[in-house]
């Protein structure tokens, strides 16, 4: 994460713990006409409804959204122009820090480093495991040891073919589901002057 997602993280957490769900982690895109601040948040491991583990809902992101941009309209951390968007992590989720990295050791991993590490800046391998803060990945039968500072993204690679998810056809094509996310809910500062759907 960059410096002011994790300004914005540690800012924002407290607020979203308070509404019974979990800030995984804060995006912040800068754009040169309107910026992106993207929240994505989960339900507390082992949390259910009856017998079924309990998922984001659209109510669960439309409260986090009112509530954080009432509190980004207080605290300003950002000076520019932006659109709001909270989300569920859905099944490619990206991962922010090394306690999340040890809950998926032994799944496959898409990453993109700040800086080069090994002359790569991009990998995708297998999650080996995580020690202190650094994640030790398995790439092409190597062992790759990256700091968690260094890495910018990091995503899941589902295996859609075990979740019955793959194309049905050679080659044809199937739609992967996409994340739930709440209506983008304008800031203090909006881009438009009314709120917009989410793609």
């Amino acid at each position: 994460m960059t410096d002011k997602s994790t300004e914005i993280t540690r800012l924002l957490a407290p607020t979203v713990e308070s509404l019974g769900v979990e800030l995984l982690g804060v995006e912040y895109l800068p754009g040169s006409g309107n910026a992106v601040l993207r929240l994505y948040i989960d339900v507390p491991a082992n949390e259910t409804v009856g017998e079924s583990p309990r998922s984001v809902t659209i109510e669960d992101c439309e409260a986090v959204s009112r509530e954080v941009s009432a509190q980004l309209d207080v605290e300003d951390p950002i000076s520019s122009h932006y659109t709001l968007e909270v989300s569920s992590p859905g099944l490619d989720r990206p991962l922010f820090g090394a306690a999340q990295f040890a809950r998926f050791v032994g799944e496959s991993v898409k990453v993109t480093l700040r800086l080069p590490h090994e002359g790569r800046r991009r990998l995708t391998g297998v999650i080996s495991r995580v020690d202190g803060e650094t994640v030790v990945f398995v790439v092409d039968g190597a062992e790759i040891a990256v700091p968690v500072d260094n890495i910018d993204k990091a995503r899941l690679v589902p295996d859609w073919a075990a979740l019955g998810l793959a194309p049905t056809k050679p080659g044809g094509p199937k739609g992967k589901p996409g994340k739930k996310k709440s209506p983008r809910i304008p800031t203090n500062k909006p881009a438009a002057d009314g709120p917009s759907a989410a793609e």
